[in-house]
Protein backbone atom coordinates (compact mmCIF):
# COMPACT_ATOMS: atom_id res chain seq x y z
CA UNK A 1 0.00 0.00 0.00
CA UNK A 2 2.60 2.43 0.20
CA UNK A 3 2.84 2.86 -3.46
CA UNK A 4 -0.57 4.36 -3.27
CA UNK A 5 -1.38 5.70 0.12
CA UNK A 6 -1.65 7.79 1.32
CA UNK A 7 -3.66 9.50 -0.87
CA UNK A 8 -5.78 5.74 -1.49
CA UNK A 9 -7.05 6.56 2.22
CA UNK A 10 -9.44 9.05 0.56
CA UNK A 11 -11.32 6.37 -1.22
CA UNK A 12 -12.37 4.16 1.75
CA UNK A 13 -15.65 3.68 1.37
CA UNK A 14 -16.39 1.11 4.64
CA UNK A 15 -15.39 -0.97 7.62
CA UNK A 16 -13.37 -3.51 5.91
CA UNK A 17 -11.38 -1.37 3.76
CA UNK A 18 -10.59 0.71 6.95
CA UNK A 19 -9.30 -2.09 8.68
CA UNK A 20 -7.41 -2.85 6.25
CA UNK A 21 -5.78 0.23 5.72
CA UNK A 22 -5.48 0.55 9.05
CA UNK A 23 -3.65 -2.48 10.40
CA UNK A 24 -1.36 -1.94 7.10
CA UNK A 25 -0.26 1.45 8.13
CA UNK A 26 0.47 -0.07 11.99
CA UNK A 27 2.76 -2.55 10.51
CA UNK A 28 4.30 0.40 8.59
CA UNK A 29 4.36 2.62 11.52
CA UNK A 30 5.91 0.03 13.42
CA UNK A 31 8.77 -0.55 11.49
CA UNK A 32 9.14 2.98 10.78
CA UNK A 33 8.34 5.09 13.62
CA UNK A 34 11.12 4.70 16.32
CA UNK A 35 9.15 6.50 19.31
CA UNK A 36 5.85 4.61 18.28
CA UNK A 37 7.74 0.92 17.85
CA UNK A 38 9.54 1.48 21.43
CA UNK A 39 6.40 2.13 22.57
CA UNK A 40 4.55 -0.98 21.45
CA UNK A 41 7.94 -3.03 22.45
CA UNK A 42 7.69 -1.81 26.08
CA UNK A 43 4.39 -2.81 26.01
CA UNK A 44 5.17 -6.71 24.92
CA UNK A 45 2.98 -6.87 21.96
CA UNK A 46 4.48 -9.20 19.13
CA UNK A 47 3.11 -6.68 16.60
CA UNK A 48 2.75 -9.64 14.13
CA UNK A 49 -0.02 -10.59 16.35
CA UNK A 50 -2.11 -8.22 15.75
CA UNK A 51 -5.22 -8.93 13.36
CA UNK A 52 -7.93 -6.42 14.92
CA UNK A 53 -7.78 -2.91 15.06
CA UNK A 54 -8.85 -3.35 18.54
CA UNK A 55 -5.97 -4.72 19.40
CA UNK A 56 -3.26 -1.94 17.80
CA UNK A 57 -1.36 -0.11 20.82
CA UNK A 58 -2.33 3.69 21.18
CA UNK A 59 0.48 6.01 21.55
CA UNK A 60 -0.40 8.74 24.05
CA UNK A 61 -0.51 12.07 22.69
CA UNK A 62 1.72 13.75 25.57
CA UNK A 63 4.30 11.95 23.49
CA UNK A 64 3.92 14.61 20.98
CA UNK A 65 5.46 17.27 23.04
CA UNK A 66 8.56 14.87 24.60
CA UNK A 67 9.47 13.27 21.36
CA UNK A 68 10.04 13.84 17.37
CA UNK A 69 7.22 11.25 16.03
CA UNK A 70 7.73 11.01 12.75
CA UNK A 71 8.16 7.87 10.46
CA UNK A 72 10.88 6.61 8.40
CA UNK A 73 13.68 8.89 7.71
CA UNK A 74 11.19 11.42 6.29
CA UNK A 75 11.72 14.94 7.06
CA UNK A 76 9.16 17.94 8.06
CA UNK A 77 8.17 20.01 5.59
CA UNK A 78 6.22 21.98 8.63
CA UNK A 79 5.80 21.43 11.94
CA UNK A 80 2.55 22.06 13.44
CA UNK A 81 2.78 23.56 17.24
CA UNK A 82 -0.19 23.67 19.84
CA UNK A 83 -0.80 26.83 21.95
CA UNK A 84 0.53 27.32 25.15
CA UNK A 85 -1.53 28.21 27.89
CA UNK A 86 0.37 26.97 30.70
CA UNK A 87 4.02 26.08 31.38
CA UNK A 88 3.77 22.98 29.96
CA UNK A 89 5.28 21.82 26.64
CA UNK A 90 3.89 22.78 23.34
CA UNK A 91 2.76 19.47 21.50
CA UNK A 92 5.07 19.46 17.93
CA UNK A 93 3.45 17.46 14.99
CA UNK A 94 6.06 17.02 12.42
CA UNK A 95 4.15 16.61 9.13
CA UNK A 96 6.65 15.25 6.17
CA UNK A 97 3.92 16.12 3.69
CA UNK A 98 1.77 19.38 4.07
CA UNK A 99 -0.01 18.31 0.76
CA UNK A 100 -1.40 15.04 2.62
CA UNK A 101 -2.46 17.46 5.06
CA UNK A 102 -4.52 19.86 2.50
CA UNK A 103 -5.75 16.65 0.85
CA UNK A 104 -6.87 15.62 4.43
CA UNK A 105 -9.04 18.92 5.78
CA UNK A 106 -10.21 19.50 1.94
CA UNK A 107 -11.46 16.24 1.77
CA UNK A 108 -13.56 16.38 5.09
CA UNK A 109 -14.75 19.26 3.95
CA UNK A 110 -16.64 18.55 0.80
CA UNK A 111 -17.89 15.01 2.75
CA UNK A 112 -19.62 17.21 5.44
CA UNK A 113 -20.40 20.58 3.42
CA UNK A 114 -19.70 20.17 0.14
CA UNK A 115 -16.91 22.65 -1.80
CA UNK A 116 -15.66 25.33 -0.43
CA UNK A 117 -16.13 27.35 -3.43
CA UNK A 118 -19.94 27.56 -2.75
CA UNK A 119 -19.29 29.56 0.22
CA UNK A 120 -17.90 32.86 1.46
CA UNK A 121 -15.53 31.65 4.42
CA UNK A 122 -14.82 34.32 7.52
CA UNK A 123 -12.41 33.24 10.54
CA UNK A 124 -12.40 34.72 13.92
CA UNK A 125 -8.86 33.26 14.10
CA UNK A 126 -5.69 34.60 14.22
CA UNK A 127 -4.29 35.27 10.54
CA UNK A 128 -1.59 32.88 8.75
CA UNK A 129 0.92 35.51 9.41
CA UNK A 130 0.24 35.20 13.12
CA UNK A 131 -0.14 31.82 13.67
CA UNK A 132 1.94 30.03 10.50
CA UNK A 133 2.68 26.87 12.75
CA UNK A 134 -1.21 26.61 13.86
CA UNK A 135 -2.80 23.41 11.79
CA UNK A 136 -6.60 24.89 12.65
CA UNK A 137 -4.98 28.49 10.85
CA UNK A 138 -3.47 26.72 8.02
CA UNK A 139 -6.53 24.97 7.62
CA UNK A 140 -9.03 27.90 7.32
CA UNK A 141 -6.34 29.89 5.54
CA UNK A 142 -6.42 26.95 2.60
CA UNK A 143 -10.30 26.56 2.88
CA UNK A 144 -10.49 30.44 2.40
CA UNK A 145 -7.82 30.30 -0.46
CA UNK A 146 -10.48 27.54 -2.13
CA UNK A 147 -13.23 29.45 -1.68
CA UNK A 148 -12.34 31.90 -4.25
CA UNK A 149 -14.58 34.81 -2.84
CA UNK A 150 -12.61 38.44 -2.00
CA UNK A 151 -14.95 38.75 1.12
CA UNK A 152 -13.67 35.28 2.72
CA UNK A 153 -10.81 35.92 5.36
CA UNK A 154 -9.72 36.25 8.48
CA UNK A 155 -11.68 38.94 10.19
CA UNK A 156 -9.80 38.65 14.17
CA UNK A 157 -10.30 42.07 15.46
CA UNK A 158 -12.70 43.33 13.01
CA UNK A 159 -16.26 42.41 14.05
CA UNK A 160 -18.25 45.37 12.43
CA UNK A 161 -16.32 44.55 9.48
CA UNK A 162 -17.53 40.72 9.35
CA UNK A 163 -21.30 41.51 10.59
CA UNK A 164 -21.41 43.97 7.75
CA UNK A 165 -19.76 41.75 5.22
CA UNK A 166 -22.32 38.66 6.12
CA UNK A 167 -24.95 40.80 6.01
CA UNK A 168 -24.49 41.81 2.18
CA UNK A 169 -23.51 38.12 1.31
CA UNK A 170 -27.23 37.20 1.88
CA UNK A 171 -28.34 38.16 -1.29
CA UNK A 172 -25.38 36.84 -3.66
CA UNK A 173 -26.31 32.90 -3.66
CA UNK A 174 -23.30 32.27 -1.73
CA UNK A 175 -23.17 30.38 1.43
CA UNK A 176 -21.88 31.73 4.68
CA UNK A 177 -19.54 30.01 7.26
CA UNK A 178 -18.48 31.70 9.90
CA UNK A 179 -15.61 29.70 12.59
CA UNK A 180 -13.97 31.30 15.17
CA UNK A 181 -12.72 29.99 18.62
CA UNK A 182 -15.37 29.84 21.61
CA UNK A 183 -14.41 33.41 23.24
CA UNK A 184 -14.19 35.05 19.86
CA UNK A 185 -17.61 34.32 18.97
CA UNK A 186 -18.82 34.73 22.52
CA UNK A 187 -17.54 38.54 22.46
CA UNK A 188 -19.30 38.84 18.87
CA UNK A 189 -22.46 38.03 20.60
CA UNK A 190 -21.92 39.97 23.69
CA UNK A 191 -20.59 42.80 21.29
CA UNK A 192 -22.85 43.42 18.43
CA UNK A 193 -25.33 40.49 18.79
CA UNK A 194 -25.96 40.55 15.39
CA UNK A 195 -28.68 38.37 12.93
CA UNK A 196 -26.38 35.92 11.58
CA UNK A 197 -29.60 33.63 10.39
CA UNK A 198 -28.67 31.44 7.64
CA UNK A 199 -25.07 31.89 8.38
CA UNK A 200 -23.16 28.32 9.70
CA UNK A 201 -21.95 29.28 12.66
CA UNK A 202 -18.83 26.80 14.01
CA UNK A 203 -17.01 26.87 17.46
CA UNK A 204 -13.49 24.84 17.24
CA UNK A 205 -14.02 25.16 21.19
CA UNK A 206 -11.26 26.41 23.87
CA UNK A 207 -11.16 29.52 25.57
CA UNK A 208 -7.19 30.14 25.69
CA UNK A 209 -7.30 31.44 29.15
CA UNK A 210 -9.07 34.48 27.65
CA UNK A 211 -12.73 33.42 29.74
CA UNK A 212 -13.73 30.97 32.13
CA UNK A 213 -14.34 27.41 30.66
CA UNK A 214 -18.11 26.75 30.42
CA UNK A 215 -19.69 23.14 29.23
CA UNK A 216 -20.50 23.08 25.53
CA UNK A 217 -24.35 23.26 26.42
CA UNK A 218 -23.43 26.53 28.33
CA UNK A 219 -21.76 28.10 25.21
CA UNK A 220 -24.03 26.91 22.21
CA UNK A 221 -26.77 28.06 24.42
CA UNK A 222 -25.36 31.45 24.71
CA UNK A 223 -24.36 31.65 20.94
CA UNK A 224 -27.93 30.45 19.31
CA UNK A 225 -29.48 33.64 21.35
CA UNK A 226 -26.96 35.89 20.73
CA UNK A 227 -26.28 35.02 16.65
CA UNK A 228 -29.77 33.94 16.06
CA UNK A 229 -28.79 30.85 14.89
CA UNK A 230 -31.08 27.40 15.47
CA UNK A 231 -27.90 25.28 16.43
CA UNK A 232 -23.97 25.57 16.56
CA UNK A 233 -21.71 23.25 14.85
CA UNK A 234 -18.11 22.18 16.46
CA UNK A 235 -14.83 21.47 14.72
CA UNK A 236 -13.35 18.62 16.89
CA UNK A 237 -9.66 18.64 15.82
CA UNK A 238 -5.74 18.67 17.17
CA UNK A 239 -2.37 19.60 16.25
CA UNK A 240 -1.83 15.74 16.68
CA UNK A 241 -4.39 14.46 13.85
CA UNK A 242 -4.31 15.55 10.48
CA UNK A 243 -8.05 15.03 10.78
CA UNK A 244 -11.45 16.61 12.00
CA UNK A 245 -14.43 15.21 13.12
CA UNK A 246 -17.87 17.72 12.92
CA UNK A 247 -20.52 18.35 14.51
CA UNK A 248 -23.77 20.04 12.52
CA UNK A 249 -25.66 20.21 16.13
CA UNK A 250 -26.06 18.94 19.44
CA UNK A 251 -22.86 17.88 20.52
CA UNK A 252 -23.05 14.98 18.19
CA UNK A 253 -19.84 14.53 15.95
CA UNK A 254 -19.17 12.23 13.20
CA UNK A 255 -15.63 11.11 11.47
CA UNK A 256 -14.93 11.05 7.81
CA UNK A 257 -14.29 7.42 6.36
CA UNK A 258 -10.52 7.64 6.56
CA UNK A 259 -10.61 8.36 10.56
CA UNK A 260 -12.30 6.29 13.50
CA UNK A 261 -12.87 6.61 17.54
CA UNK A 262 -12.31 3.78 20.01
CA UNK A 263 -13.05 4.13 23.23
CA UNK A 264 -11.03 2.72 26.17
CA UNK A 265 -11.94 1.57 29.58
CA UNK A 266 -10.65 4.20 32.19
CA UNK A 267 -9.35 1.38 34.40
CA UNK A 268 -8.04 -0.65 31.80
CA UNK A 269 -6.30 0.92 29.04
CA UNK A 270 -5.81 -2.14 26.69
CA UNK A 271 -9.61 -3.20 26.68
CA UNK A 272 -11.15 -1.12 23.65
CA UNK A 273 -13.75 -1.11 21.72
CA UNK A 274 -16.62 0.54 18.81
CA UNK A 275 -19.66 -1.07 20.89
CA UNK A 276 -22.74 1.56 20.97
CA UNK A 277 -22.99 3.21 24.61
CA UNK A 278 -19.82 2.87 25.45
CA UNK A 279 -18.38 4.92 27.98
CA UNK A 280 -14.76 6.14 28.06
CA UNK A 281 -11.16 7.61 26.79
CA UNK A 282 -11.10 8.36 23.36
CA UNK A 283 -8.46 6.49 21.32
CA UNK A 284 -8.61 7.50 17.95
CA UNK A 285 -7.20 6.03 14.49
CA UNK A 286 -6.36 8.81 11.64
CA UNK A 287 -5.14 7.58 8.69
CA UNK A 288 -4.19 10.69 6.93
CA UNK A 289 -1.15 10.35 10.22
CA UNK A 290 0.71 8.73 7.67
CA UNK A 291 3.79 9.78 8.27
CA UNK A 292 3.79 10.53 12.38
CA UNK A 293 1.61 8.08 13.85
CA UNK A 294 -1.61 7.21 13.23
CA UNK A 295 -3.10 5.41 16.63
CA UNK A 296 -3.87 7.71 19.76
CA UNK A 297 -5.26 7.96 22.77
CA UNK A 298 -6.26 11.38 23.73
CA UNK A 299 -7.18 13.15 27.25
CA UNK A 300 -10.94 13.07 25.93
CA UNK A 301 -13.57 11.46 27.34
CA UNK A 302 -16.80 10.93 24.98
CA UNK A 303 -19.60 7.82 24.49
CA UNK A 304 -20.00 6.42 21.10
CA UNK A 305 -23.15 6.16 19.33
CA UNK A 306 -24.49 3.96 16.67
CA UNK A 307 -24.16 6.43 13.82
Amino acid sequence: MTGKLPESIFEINGPGSFSSAALEIFRYQVSANPVYSAFVSALGINPAGVTDIREIPFLPVEFFRSHRVISGNAKAGVIFESSRTTDSEASRHYVHDPELYQLSYLNCFRHFYGEPSDYVIAALLPSYRERPNSSLVTMMDGLIRESGCAESGFYEGRMDELVAMLEKKRTDGRKRFLIGVSFALLDLAAELSPDLSGTIVMETGGMKGRRKEITRDELHGILTAGLNVPVIHSEYGMTELLSQAYSCGGGFFRCPPWMKILVRDIHDPRDTGDEEGRTGGLNIIDLANYWSCSFLATGDYGRLYED
